[in-house]
């Protein structure tokens, strides 16, 4: 899918490191959460509390995620979060993705 529809953004960014990545939210009709976001080139650790699908629109990372090695993951690809967990992304080049929060 290359858009959504019938959604509300919330206007106020979601930033992370020092500027580094860049979101913003998306809520569906039926409560759903996305977000479309920008990585630039570093490596970034987060802490999830819900399952998240990470889609990787364009671009190309290295992601460590819990009891796992590093797995290489570019542009059409995506991995998915446990919920309560840690991951760590170093990001090669820039990089486009859209994250869904699952519950």
């Amino acid at each position: 899918m290359s858009d959504f529809t019938h959604v509300t953004v919330v206007k106020r960014a979601n930033v992370y490191f020092d500027g580094k990545i860049n979101s913003r939210t998306l809520i569906f009709a039926d409560g759903s959460k996305k977000t479309l976001g920008f990585m630039q080139p570093g490596e970034y650790t987060f802490h999830t509390a819900d399952p998240e699908l990470m889609e990787i629109l364009a671009g190309e990372l290295e992601v460590r995620l819990p009891a796992s090695g590093w797995q290489s993951v570019k542009g059409g690809e995506a991995f998915n979060v446990p919920a309560n967990s840690e991951f760590t992304m170093k990001v090669k080049i820039p990089t486009d993705y859209c994250c869904s929060f699952l519950k």
